[in-house]
């Protein structure tokens, strides 16, 4: 989302810098092929953190950017106290970033309190789902200015393409009929593999593709495979049928669920964060750790027909590239930018979309 923002902005004439606390990284090479510059201030040794904060601040005096917003918690904490260091606040706003919904508290705990005390400083706090806004307001996050703003999804990256469906399947040896339901999700106990595999064999006809770093280490029911992190989602997207996310806790807005309807996919997933507001009436909704429930609701839609499933696909892509485009995440970031002080012009209007674009991904009616 990070990359798909600053994309958007920049492309639309609002130069972007990003700033990492880690060195390298996937991501730096995607925002560098965007000309976004990235700006590495990663701690080490015990002065770490401090020397990281005076970097930035140093950073944030010589840019004078109209906005410094954080991401996630770390990058939220590091971006304030540098802020107020660097001094210039009426030049420079500050806004942090919430991604989650209900997380553990025995990883991010500490992180949570701190935010707490210190959630009026920011000119402004963007969760990216309501569930991630109500529930930091009951953890005692009082921010001067909120807004939710959801992810937005590429509609033109993630698209039905029966091409990869053919190449993909044919490479992981998928019969051309077979239902197949797409589950990406990194290795981590708020995805619930344990519940999707317990799901995977009291539904033997289905054929479940893992993605995700740390998947390749699961033991899988034979219907089942893992593919461990990959790059290339939206050709995994494609080869399936139905896009599956079985989350017990920390959901804020689930990529996984709303790429996969973007590329025609019929959604399954827990009620979690704003799973029900991704899917409005279409797919299946289900309760979070319960298998049973998980491997009906599976199993409801491998049952349709083939037409009826495209149908719902339809819908559903449809349905994101209405409420959750990349450009409308990009305009709503400038609204809430602008409404709390950042001198920043309208965003003008996006490029039309190629006739390449414009044309029908589906390979039916």
């Amino acid at each position: 989302m990070l990359v798909a923002l600053c994309g958007a902005l920049q492309a639309r004439g609002l130069p972007q810098h990003v700033v990492s606390l880690t060195p390298g990284g996937p991501n730096r090479a995607a925002l560098e092929r965007l000309g976004v510059p990235v700006h590495e201030v990663a701690p080490s040794g015990l002065i770490g953190p401090a020397s990281s904060v005076l970097r930035l601040a140093r950073l944030i005096r010589r840019l004078r950017p109209a906005m410094v917003q954080g991401w996630l918690y770390h990058g939220d904490l590091f971006a304030a106290a540098a802020h107020r260091l660097a001094g210039g606040r009426r030049a420079t706003r500050l806004a942090w970033g919430l991604r989650n919904s209900d997380i553990d508290d025995a990883r991010y705990g500490r992180l949570l309190a701190i935010g707490r005390l210190l959630s009026g400083w920011p000119d402004l706090v963007v969760a990216n789902s309501e569930a991630g806004a109500d529930f930091h307001r009951r953890r005692g996050y009082r921010p001067r200015r909120s807004a939710v703003i959801p992810n937005g999804i590429d509609a033109s990256r993630f698209r039905p393409d029966p091409a990869a469906r053919a190449a993909l399947r044919a490479a992981l040896g998928i019969m051309e009929d077979a239902i197949v339901a797409v589950h990406a999700a990194r290795l981590d106990p708020m995805k619930d593999h344990a519940t999707l595999l317990a799901a995977a064999t009291r539904t033997p006809a289905i054929r479940i593709l893992l993605v995700g770093s740390g998947t390749e280490t699961l033991t899988l029911p034979a219907n089942a495979t893992a593919l461990g992190r990959r790059d290339d989602l939206e050709r995994i997207y494609a080869a399936g049928d139905i896009v599956v996310s079985a989350s017990a806790f920390g959901e804020g807005f689930s990529n996984a669920v709303a790429e996969g309807m973007a590329a025609g996919l019929v959604p399954v997933a827990t009620r979690v964060g704003d799973a029900q507001a991704i899917l409005g009436s279409l797919g299946r909704l289900v309760p979070p750790r319960d298998p049973a429930a998980l491997a009906a609701a599976l199993a409801s839609l491998a049952v349709l027909s083939e037409a009826d499933r495209r149908g719902i696909g339809v819908l559903g892509r449809q349905r994101i590239e209405a409420q959750f485009s990349v450009e409308r995440m990009a305009e709503r970031f400038v609204e809430a930018w602008r409404g709390a002080g950042a001198e920043i012009k309208p965003l003008p209007p996006a490029d039309p979309p190629t006739l390449q674009e414009e044309t029908s991904p589906y390979p039916f009616p």
